[in-house]
């Protein structure tokens, strides 16, 4: 977040009051009737009601514009994160506006395309070959699953936007990725998520250090995976529904793992109706 204007062009030091007349001192004061400086200048009260006046009129309007628009976009992501039951610090204002000032600048994770159905000019589902590259992840087992990805994200966005060795913002990569693991039942997923972000091309042979331990860098390996998108918010019900409606789609096979899967993200939890993806993954040969 932008600092608050601070007054830099004036100290003012310890002063004491006599009949009514205040002395700064500490500084060299310009008399402005001589044009002379002086180690102690005598101002009246009432000039310094009037600096404080003019300091606030100096403030220009572009900087009270663009809080306002700080302000606007942290209570935006506030009512997001409340939705998801977790609570937004203010230290997460740095990063959002990062993001947003750098939405369009954004680096697709590579891959291959392998085959693709469609229907109606409608893709159905597609496969697709990731191979294997360097990424961060962050592991969390909150109580709901978009609990976990939430406060995932907000130690990944802190990590992209500066919280590095390198001390600086890293770029965006498309899509975050979100692997979940079916219990047993196969009614519900284990309480651990990995989230994950795919280091840009530039840091994948050096990536640089994270600051929050619980940010680790991780070589992901290479996989064939089946996708299928869908839009909207990703609650346990309906990633559930996803999964479902691929596997009849794709029939009785035993190609994909049917313990893990990924919910890929391409949208950040801002825009309403974001871009997501299910993904089953191909057994390793």
């Amino acid at each position: 977040m932008a600092p608050w204007p601070f007054l830099s062009f004036v100290s003012l030091a310890p002063f004491r009051s006599v009949s009514g007349q205040v002395f700064l001192s500490g500084r060299l004061q310009k008399n402005e009737s001589s044009g002379q400086c002086s180690a102690m200048s005598r101002i009246t009260l009432e000039d310094l009601n009037a600096l404080e006046d003019d300091v606030a009129e100096d403030i220009p309007e572009h900087m009270e514009e663009d809080n306002d628009e700080e302000e606007q976009l942290f209570v935006h992501w506030q009512s997001i994160a409340n939705a998801h039951q977790v609570e937004l610090p203010r230290e997460m204002t740095g990063p959002i506006q990062q993001l947003s000032r750098n939405n369009q600048a954004r680096e697709n994770v590579p891959y291959q395309p392998i085959t693709c159905l469609e229907k109606c000019n409608e893709i159905i589902y597609e496969e697709r070959f990731y191979p294997s590259g360097k990424w961060a992840h962050v592991i969390k087992g909150e109580k709901l699953y978009e609990q976990s990805i939430s406060l995932a994200f907000m130690k990944l966005m802190r990590y992209i936007c500066g919280e590095n060795s390198a001390g600086h913002y890293l770029g965006m990569t498309i899509p975050i990725i979100n692997e979940l693991q079916m219990t047993e039942e196969r009614n519900s997923f284990v309480q651990d998520i990995i989230t994950g972000y795919y280091l840009p091309e530039q840091f994948q042979d050096h990536p640089p250090q994270p600051v929050d331990p619980d940010v680790i860098i991780v070589d992901r390996q290479d996989m064939s995976i089946i996708s299928r998108g869908f839009r909207g918010s990703t609650t346990e019900q309906i990633i559930m529904r996803e999964i479902e409606t691929l596997s009849e789609l794709l029939g009785s096979t035993h190609a994909y793992l049917r313990d893990t899967y990924i919910v890929a993200t391409y949208e950040n939890p801002s825009v309403p109706h974001r871009r997501n993806e299910i993904w089953f993954i191909r057994h390793s040969q």
